[in-house]
């Protein structure tokens, strides 16, 4: 995918998990920050942004914050997506290309079943099968983390999942990890035990988890190769 109007700018701080301040040009301007998650890692004063500016003239905010060059030890910055917004879209081109379904499959997103709403719902011939996109922009020394906070609404999706996958519908888990460099995608169970614990017996339900990378710049993101996933550390 890519953004339109990217702006580059310096972190200042963050008032609350929905705004920012963000030196351009000079200027401090208050911007939204398209991630609601902690953060801590990547918002760092000093750092580097790129923001898109919105064509609604009535929002109070004229900028929204989606990419970040992270800050690393003895190695040059690490260009990180961090727009929570963009992995679904960012999944669904991946999808229509990946080669995990056929050329014939539909791709339907925000689709109804039963009680639970999912993703991406994806009809390939006779088989049925749901799918749930999780962003992540948590890494440590190449080491890919989610979530880094605890999600219970994250849990439910899991357990919906598995659930599908005993009634004989294909079910995945997709974690588009928004950077490259990353060696293995772990659950993050100091942060949220039952989340990783969810994931194992997802698993063991017969609920394929996946992880990608993504190739990502100032102003584009596209989901790229597969990463390991390592539930049992």
């Amino acid at each position: 995918m890519k953004y339109r109007k990217i702006t580059k700018g310096i972190f200042v701080s963050r008032p609350n998990r929905f705004i920012a301040v963000v030196n351009i040009d000079g200027r401090e301007e208050t911007v939204h920050v398209k991630n609601t998650g902690r953060c801590r890692e990547l918002l760092v004063p000093g750092v580097t942004v790129y923001l898109e500016e919105s064509d609604n003239l009535s929002r109070k905010t004229r900028y929204d914050l989606v990419t970040v060059e992270k800050l690393r030890d003895g190695k040059p910055p690490l260009t990180v997506n961090m727009d929570s917004q963009a992995a679904n879209d960012i999944a669904e081109e991946w999808l229509r290309e990946s080669g995990l379904f056929s050329a014939k499959a539909v791709i339907r997103r925000e689709v109804t079943h039963g009680a639970s709403r999912f993703d991406f719902c994806i009809d390939d011939g006779e088989k049925r099968s749901f799918l749930e996109v999780k962003g992540v922009t948590l890494e440590t020394e190449g080491i890919a983390a989610f979530p880094d906070a605890p999600t219970e609404r994250g849990v439910k999706h899991i357990n919906e999942l598995a659930e599908c996958a005993k009634a004989g519908y294909g079910a995945y888990i997709l974690f588009v990890i928004q950077m490259k460099e990353i060696t293995k995608l772990v659950p993050n169970d100091e942060t949220h035990k039952a989340f990783g614990d969810a994931l194992r017996q997802a698993q063991k339900a017969g609920v394929k988890i996946l992880a990608v990378d993504c190739a990502v710049t100032p102003d584009t993101v596209r989901a790229e190769n597969f990463v390991q996933v390592e539930l049992n550390r």
